[in-house]
């Protein structure tokens, strides 16, 4: 439930940014097919890696996690 409701959450901020999972990719050196696995709630995600996402996405953790 909840690799859902982060992958969903990616999904909305990266559209609020208008940008494709590749630009996302490019912005957080995270591949475009993790994202895309990581959106649909497929993958885990380490703090690490979510940590890229996040920023890329210009947003603060708390933001994020503000479902």
């Amino acid at each position: 439930m909840i690799k859902e409701k982060v992958g969903k959450r990616i999904k909305e901020l990266r559209h609020k940014l208008n940008i494709s999972q590749e630009e996302l990719s490019f912005r957080s050196c995270v591949h475009r097919t993790y994202i895309a696995s990581l959106e649909v709630g497929k993958r885990n995600i380490s703090i690490e890696t979510l940590e890229k996402i996040v920023t890329a996405l210009e947003v603060s953790f708390s933001e994020f996690f503000n479902f």
